[in-house]
């Protein structure tokens, strides 16, 4: 049967080859515009982090930029942001899917968390290597205004100077920063639509409308961005050095930072940041699973009507 025809008002059947394309198709939409949105942001975050005592907070590194270098500076990166993350996106929810139902028929009696943690980590990898050569260049146009406009000069300026290794300077703290953010982030989505199903809605996922099976994601959406945005942030601070030569190795750059600040710097805008972020991104997901006929995201462990079934045999 073919995927290109709807199934029972489906696109496709779950867990086939035309399910993964839809998520990846979903996860690269959801990332990479919502990153592209929160630009902006993501400016003065970077510039927060790589000039500290200069920008020592969000209003002063907003009104500084604005009047050095004028309003089109919070919209360096754009493109890496929206390609780099659109990439990373695809394979980071793709991916999951897939490695989820992999690590499902694996691990058939084993925790569920356990299959969370390891299906998010082994799509994350995966994600990241594609997305470093972007972030890479993306953090140093943001942060050096005279290094390049974008990806098109960008590209061949980092490999003519420090060659393939330049490109993948940031990878290890990269992985750092993303890999227990994307565990986190999964893992509370998967658990807290659970909750919300089980606990708060009490009704199974099918008997609730579009509308409140996309409230459940947001929610979902948003205490998994916040919790796992503070998750990550030291290693955040990290990537943002290394990639500005701040600071030539890891153990340098922990040291130049300080092991405190690397907790707390930025990590009030990233909560901002990240936060709606991720909420938007599982909104959009899900919304274009729904408009493929697919179920919205998120493992719940058994309906309510199922669970009472037994007791009333």
């Amino acid at each position: 049967m073919s995927s290109s025809k709807l199934i029972d008002g489906k696109l496709c059947e779950e867990f086939t080859p035309g399910y993964y394309g839809v998520c990846a198709i979903g996860g690269m939409l959801s990332a990479g515009t919502t990153h592209l949105a929160i630009t902006p942001l993501d400016v003065l975050k970077v510039n927060m982090q790589v000039h500290p005592i200069k920008y020592h907070s969000i209003s002063t590194c907003f009104t500084t930029l604005l009047r050095e270098q004028g309003p089109s500076a919070f919209w360096r990166g754009w493109a890496g942001k929206f390609f780099g993350y659109g990439v990373q996106g695809a394979c980071r929810f793709g991916l999951y899917e897939y490695f989820k139902k992999v690590y499902s028929n694996v691990l058939v009696d084993q925790n569920k968390s356990l299959i969370f943690f390891a299906s998010s980590a082994s799509a994350e990898v995966i994600a990241n290597v594609a997305l470093c050569p972007f972030e890479a260049i993306k953090v140093r146009v943001q942060a050096q205004p005279h290094f390049a406009k974008g990806l098109s000069d960008g590209f061949p300026r980092i490999y003519a100077s420090e060659g393939f290794h330049g490109l993948y300077r940031g990878l290890v703290p990269l992985l750092g920063r993303n890999i227990p953010f994307s565990i986190v982030m999964f893992s509370t989505f998967e658990h807290t639509v659970n909750f919300l199903y089980k606990k708060l809605i009490q009704k199974s996922r099918e008997e609730c409308s579009r509308a409140q099976q996309l409230s459940v994601t947001c929610l979902a959406g948003y205490a998994a961005g916040s919790v796992g945005s503070i998750i990550s942030n030291p290693a955040d601070n990290i990537v943002a050095s290394l990639n500005n030569k701040k600071a030539s190795t890891l153990k340098l750059a922990v040291k130049k930072i300080g092991f405190l600040n690397l907790f707390t710097r930025s990590l009030p805008i990233r909560i901002m940041l990240v936060g709606p972020v991720v909420t938007l991104q599982w909104l959009f997901y899900d919304s274009i699973k729904l408009l493929s006929g697919l179920p919205t995201s998120g493992h719940v462990t058994k309906d309510i009507k199922e669970e009472e079934k037994p007791q009333c045999r």
